[in-house]
């Protein structure tokens, strides 16, 4: 996705990413803090970046702890039961290598749901489009991708919490919102997806609402077990970026922490 959905030459693209981090800096994370799991956008920069870099600035206080990151994202162009992972040992961008993490695709290989499927990773933006933001804002990590199929929140549950590990892992879940209605439509659609994610209810996520929504469902189901809570970063639409109004994306960014003593 180099040179489309981001620019492929390393530094314009790492001046991108900083203006978009500078921007999103105005309201920094407490210090010493950082959230377990990110819910981020994944269209081309110039439409989503900024509000991506609301939630990927807010783990640079995590960028000497945290050394694996797992990424979940919708597959777009490729059709397949269960999950995916790749069998390659990094993926490449133009900031540099990200490695993959071996001992975490073995883990999820024993699920019977997961499979190594290349094709469903060639051309994947959902997951491509996250790792230089984290390249920019983390010092060494491993990373893996998964794609999700046809597959089931309660399956992304089950990898979620095989991988959840300590303060060592970051969650990352891939997803745009609502897509091609008019911009007054999308933002009813997009308030009402980000009130259930708040709620921490996969059950109120409308089909259309997201589509990395059986990621979010998943993520969801496994937070409110454990006693997190969601909290909005940012919420706006391609018609607030680089678009125009007749029929726009919807873009989020969610954080998910533990739940502070004293919150529902």
């Amino acid at each position: 996705m180099a040179g489309s959905f981001y620019p492929a030459e390393a530094r314009a693209l790492g001046s991108v990413i900083h203006e978009y981090l500078d921007a999103a800096r105005a309201a920094p994370a407490a210090p010493g803090t950082w959230p377990k799991a990110l819910i981020v956008p994944h269209a081309g920069y110039m439409y989503s970046g900024p509000i991506a870099a609301a939630a990927f600035v807010r783990v640079e206080a995590a960028r000497e702890v945290v050394s694996r990151v797992v990424l979940i994202g919708p597959s777009h162009h490729i059709r397949f039961d269960g999950l995916a992972v790749p069998s390659s040992r990094a993926f490449d961008t133009p900031l540099g290598s990200a490695p993959i993490d071996d001992t975490a695709r073995r883990t999820l290989l024993r699920f019977p749901f997961v499979d190594v499927l290349d094709d469903a990773h060639q051309w994947e933006h959902s997951l491509e489009v996250q790792l230089p933001f984290l390249q920019e804002v983390l010092a060494v990590f491993t990373v893996l991708p998964i794609a999700v199929g046809r597959a089931s929140p309660a399956q992304v549950e089950e990898v979620l919490e095989a991988l959840w590990g300590g303060e060592e892992t970051l969650l990352v879940v891939s997803s745009d919102l609502s897509h091609y209605f008019d911009y007054d439509t999308a933002k009813r659609m997009d308030a009402a997806t980000a009130s259930a994610i708040e709620s921490l209810e996969p059950e109120r996520i409308a089909p259309d609402g997201a589509c990395g929504r059986i990621g979010i469902q998943g993520l969801l189901k496994a937070a409110r077990r454990r006693g997190f809570e969601a909290r909005t970063l940012d919420l706006r639409n391609s018609g607030d970026t680089a678009g125009g109004h007749d029929e726009v994306v919807g873009y989020g960014a969610w954080e998910l922490t533990v739940a502070r003593k004293g919150s529902p």
